[in-house]
C-alpha cells in the first residue's frame, strides 16, 4: 500500500466531510438566537440516558426499536476501530491498534469483531422491515435509506474479508480472537498463495476505505445526517415539558410569528437535522392517522429542504416561500390548521424535536402577519376580542349556572380557592352540569372557594394555539389584574387547557399561581378522608380516556385513576392508547371551533376505540373532550354515556 496514495486519498475525503459539515451547520446561524446551554450536567445525563441508552427508541412498544439499539452501539464501537482505521491509512507504520498490548488488543479485537457481526445481522433485519413489514409511509423503502444500508453491509463484509486474508497470511496475532474472520480464513482462503493473499488483502482494504469515506461523505446530504445532529440535540433538548410558548413582544416594526425560514430559532433549526424519519410522530398524529394533510415527519423535513435552499449567506432572495409554496420546501396552511396540538408528535420523538411550537409559530404569522385564517376563525376572535368568550354571550351569563348551585362569589382577603369555572364550565349546557358536580365537591370538602362571576374572562388557550397571540397578550394583561386585584394565589380549574394556560402560560407574564386541577384536588381530597365516599359504586365497564393538555402536557395521569379506583372499586378499563400515547379527541389547538373537511372524524377514531371495550361509561376530565366524544358517539349511533370525574364522584358522595 502506497504511503502517498492512501495518505492523500484519506486526507482528502477528510477535509471535504468537514467543508460539508461546516456548509450545512453554518445555516443554523441565521436563526435566531436561543440559550439551549443551561443546566449542563442534566443535559450530559440525557445524552446519556435518552441518546446512547436509546431510552426513547425501545419504548412505546416499537418492535424494531431493539434493532436499531444493537445498530447503535455497533455503530459506537466501530466508531472507534473506523476512526483507527482512518488514522492509520493517514499514518501508515504509526498508528495500529496492532501496536497495543495484548492485554488491550485482544479483547478490543473481541469486541470490534462481535460489533461488526451484530451491525451487519441488524442491518440484515433493517432490510428485510422495508422489504417485508415496511412502515405506513413510502420514503422507508426510498434509495436513500437502502444506499445507507448497503454501505454499512458492505463495510461490515470488507472488515471480515480484510481480516479473514491478513490471519490466513498468518499476519494477525489476535486471530483465535476474531472467530467470524478465522471461520473465512479457513473456509476460503486455506490454500491461497501468497500473492493472491497479498492481492486480497490489498483489494479488501481499498475497499473499506473507499466505503468507509465514501459513506462518511454522503452522510451530510442524507437524511441520516441524523447521526451527527440526534446526539446534540438531545442535549439541546427542552429541559421541562414543552407545554408553553414563547411571548411575543408587541412594538412598532417587529414582525410576528414564523413566515421565513430565519425567523425560526437555531435550534428550531436544527431539529431539522435531526430528524431520523422514523415516522413514530406520524403514527401517533391523529391528523396523519385521520387522513388529514398534516404530517408532522414532513413538516420537519419541508423545513430542512426550505433551509438548505434559502440559508446560504450568498441567497439575496428568498427562493422558495415556507408557507404555501406547494412543493416540497414549503408547507401548506390547510397542514398547519389540521395540527390539534396534542403533542403526540413530541412524546414519541428519540431525538426530542419540537413539532407543536414550529406550527403554532407559522400560525402566528398568518393570523398576526397576513390575516389569513379559516373564515371560521373569523367570529370566534371577534367574539374573544368583545366578550371574551367563543360564542359572543354577554358577560353576565357567566354566573347564570351558580343559581342552581351552593355557590359563593370570590372575596379578597378571604376566600382561598378560586373556582375558575371556564368559558365551557359557565356557558356550555353539558358543562355547567360538571360545574355543578364540581361546586358539590368543593362544599363537601370544607375549603373556602368562590367564583369570579361575570367578571371572569376567558383564560385565552384557543388563541394562543391558533397564533392570534395579540389578544391573548391583552387577555393575560386583564386577567392578571383582575387575580391581583384580589388577591388571587389559588386556583382549581375544570378544564386542562384553562389549567395549562394559567399554570404555564401565565408564568411569562410574571403570574406564578398555584394551578389545581379538579382531578388532582379530588384525588387529594379523597386521600386525606376530607370528601367521605358512600362505599363503592360499581359503573360496569367504565372506560376512561385521558386529555393530552392534562396527560401529555402536565404529566397528570394517576390521579383521576385513582380517583376511579377509589369510587367504584376497581381501576378503569384501559383504551389500547392511553397514558402518554393517548389518541386526542380532536378539539386542542383550537379545532374546537372548526370543522373537519378531510378524512374521519378525530373524534369518531376515539369513540370507536372506546366501544372496543364494551363500556357502560366513558369518563373524561375536559369538557372538550365531553363534547367531542357526545358527538361522536351520535355520529355513529351508539348509546353510551359520557361522565366527567366529578360527575362520577358527586353522585358518590355522602
Amino acid at each position: 500500500m502506497s504511503l502517498n496514495i492512501s495518505t492523500i486519498v484519506f486526507a482528502a475525503a477528510i477535509m471535504l466531510f468537514c467543508w460539508s459539515c461546516y456548509r450545512r451547520f453554518r445555516l443554523l446561524l441565521i436563526g435566531k438566537a436561543e440559550d439551549r446551554f443551561k443546566d449542563a450536567g442534566r443535559r450530559i445525563w440525557s445524552v446519556l440516558y435518552y441518546a446512547f441508552g436509546q431510552r426513547c427508541t425501545v419504548s412505546h412498544g416499537y418492535r424494531f426499536g431493539w434493532n436499531h439499539l444493537v445498530l447503535f452501539w455497533s455503530f459506537m464501537i466501530l466508531l472507534v476501530a473506523n476512526t483507527e482505521f482512518m488514522l492509520e491509512g493517514l499514518f501508515p507504520n504509526y498508528i495500529s491498534f496492532s501496536l497495543l498490548p495484548s492485554s488491550i488488543y485482544h479483547p478490543l479485537a473481541v469486541l470490534i469483531e462481535i460489533a461488526s457481526v451484530l451491525a451487519l445481522l441488524a442491518v440484515c433485519i433493517a432490510i428485510t422491515r422495508r422489504l417485508a413489514f415496511p412502515p405506513k409511509y413510502i420514503e422507508a423503502r426510498s434509495r436513500d435509506a437502502f444506499i445507507i444500508l448497503g454501505l454499512i453491509a458492505l463495510l461490515m463484509l470488507a472488515f471480515f474479508g480484510l481480516h479473514a486474508s491478513k490471519i490466513a497470511q498468518g499476519n494477525e496475532e489476535a486471530a483465535s480472537y476474531m472467530p467470524v474472520s478465522e471461520f473465512l480464513a479457513s473456509t476460503f482462503l486455506k490454500n491461497g498463495s501468497p500473492g493472491s493473499l497479498n492481492g486480497y488483502s490489498e483489494a479488501f482494504w481499498w475497499l473499506h476505505a473507499i466505503v468507509l469515506l465514501g459513506f462518511l461523505n454522503y452522510l451530510p446530504f442524507s437524511k441520516h445526517m441524523h447521526i451527527l445532529a440526534g446526539i446534540p440535540n438531545v442535549f439541546f433538548r427542552s429541559l421541562t415539558k414543552v407545554n408553553t410558548q414563547p411571548r411575543e413582544e408587541f412594538k412598532k416594526g417587529n414582525t410576528y410569528g414564523v413566515g421565513k425560514i430565519d425567523q425560526f430559532t437555531w435550534k428550531g433549526l436544527f431539529d431539522s437535522y435531526s430528524c431520523t424519519e422514523c415516522g413514530r410522530c406520524s403514527d401517533n398524529c391523529p391528523a396523519t392517522e385521520t387522513g388529514k394533510l398534516l404530517n408532522p415527519r414532513l413538516v420537519i423535513h419541508d423545513i430542512k429542504v426550505n433551509l438548505l435552499k434559502n440559508g446560504p449567506p450568498n441567497r439575496k432572495e428568498t427562493e422558495l416561500p415556507l408557507i404555501g409554496g406547494g412543493k416540497e420546501g414549503s408547507i401548506s396552511e390547510e397542514v398547519l390548521w389540521a395540527c390539534t396540538t396534542c403533542g403526540a408528535c413530541m412524546e414519541v420523538c428519540p431525538v426530542f424535536i419540537e413539532h407543536v411550537p414550529k406550527i403554532v409559530d407559522m400560525r402566528r404569522n398568518l393570523v398576526e402577519m397576513s390575516a389569513k385564517v379559516p373564515d371560521e376563525l373569523l367570529s370566534l376572535f371577534e367574539n374573544m376580542e368583545q366578550r371574551s368568550n367563543p360564542w359572543g354571550i354577554v358577560p353576565s351569563e357567566r354566573a347564570k349556572w351558580a343559581a342552581l348551585a351552593d355557590v359563593k362569589t370570590f372575596v379578597a382577603g378571604e376566600t382561598q380557592y378560586l373556582f375558575y369555572v371556564g368559558c365551557f364550565g359557565a356557558y356550555d349546557a353539558r358543562s355547567r352540569k360538571v360545574s355543578i358536580a364540581i361546586s358539590r365537591i368543593l362544599n363537601s370538602s370544607g375549603i373556602s372557594w368562590g367564583i369570579l362571576g361575570k367578571d371572569e374572562l376567558c383564560c385565552g388557550d384557543s388563541l394562543r394555539r391558533l397564533g392570534n397571540e395579540f389578544v391573548f397578550d391583552r387577555m393575560v394583561m386583564e386577567n392578571s389584574k383582575i387575580f391581583k386585584e384580589k388577591g388571587i394565589k389559588k386556583i382549581i380549574t375544570q378544564c386542562p387547557h384553562c389549567y395549562n394556560t394559567l399554570k404555564n402560560d401565565y408564568r411569562q407574564y410574571g403570574m406564578e399561581l398555584e394551578v389545581i386541577h379538579h382531578t388532582e384536588f379530588i384525588n387529594e381530597m379523597i386521600r386525606s378522608g376530607k370528601l367521605k365516599l358512600n362505599g363503592t359504586n360499581d359503573r360496569g365497564n367504565l372506560v376512561f380516556h385521558d386529555s393530552c393538555y392534562l396527560g401529555r402536557y402536565n404529566g397528570i395521569y394517576e390521579a383521576p385513576r385513582s380517583v376511579i379506583s377509589s369510587v367504584t372499586g376497581r381501576a378503569p378499563i384501559e383504551m389500547d392508547r392511553h397514558n402518554d400515547r393517548s389518541f386526542c379527541c380532536g378539539a386542542g389547538g383550537g379545532r374546537m371551533w372548526m370543522e373537519e373537511g378531510t378524512g374521519k372524524r378525530i373524534n369518531v377514531e376515539r369513540a370507536e376505540e372506546a366501544l372496543k371495550k364494551n363500556p357502560a361509561t366513558i369518563c373524561v376530565c375536559c369538557p372538550y373532550c365531553m363534547t367531542m366524544f357526545e358527538d361522536g358517539l351520535k355520529g355513529i349511533k351508539a348509546d353510551v354515556q359520557v361522565l366527567d370525574l366529578a360527575e362520577i364522584v358527586s353522585e358518590a358522595l355522602k
